[in-house]
């Protein structure tokens, strides 16, 4: 449904991605290869094999063995995965997809970028933008990364509650992404929201639950 091209998907926004990271990788590993890696810093994922400061032979060899690997080394200060040895454009010639979560939100549902993020590869194909829908309705201080820049684009207050027209209003003046995945979408009211959303969207989007594998094209 997110149309997850071959080559390199970017994973960017809000709480969710590295939920997405698995999910998709699950899903395309079924019948490729499949590497995951971040290019900023992302937690250890505990689902799949770790290749750590691997060289392209290494990582070869990982995918030779199962369908799925994640690619990087580790971020001593913080014991965080960050990004591999090898270089974007070369995983993307070893593996079929390679899914990159490509910024950090604090595990708040939303976020607005600072003028250095998100770190895209330039090789990237695909930019998937996350939006928490449990965002809605709550201060913006509370509920986004970077509040200060998000007030700023959708022309609130930090104080103010988080609308679906303050969210579409962020993704619009930002224009990262390709399509948006409004996640967490589970009651009467979040599809409300989330519909709202997409009516204000200038790109394809889908809302629904990672979690229960329930997810709709609204745009």
């Amino acid at each position: 449904m997110l149309h997850i091209r071959r080559g390199l998907t970017a994973i960017i926004g809000g709480g969710g991605k590295s939920t997405l990271l698995r999910a998709l990788a699950e899903e395309l590993s079924r019948d490729a290869r499949v590497v995951v890696a971040t290019s900023t810093k992302m937690y250890v994922p505990d689902w799949c094999p770790v290749v750590l400061s691997a060289s392209p032979d290494d990582v070869r060899a990982a995918l030779s063995e199962v369908p799925v690997v994640c690619a990087g080394s580790i971020h001593l200060p913080t014991g965080k995965l960050t990004e591999p040895r090898v270089v974007f454009a070369e995983l993307v010639r070893l593996a079929d997809y390679v899914l990159v979560e490509a910024d950090g939100a604090k595990k708040l549902p939303l976020k607005a970028h600072a003028e250095h993020e998100p770190v895209i590869p330039a090789c990237a194909g695909r930019t998937v933008c996350v939006v928490g829908v449990d965002g809605i309705g709550a201060p913006v201080s509370q509920t986004c990364h970077r509040p200060q820049r998000f007030a700023q684009l959708a022309g609130v207050s930090v104080d103010d509650a988080v609308t679906p027209e303050a969210v579409a209003a962020v993704l619009r003046a930002e224009g990262l992404h390709d399509v948006v995945l409004i996640n967490k979408v589970e009651t009467a009211a979040d599809w409300q929201a989330a519909r709202r959303i997409a009516a204000l969207c200038e790109t394809p989007v889908v809302a629904g639950s990672l979690w229960r594998d329930d997810l709709r094209c609204l745009r």
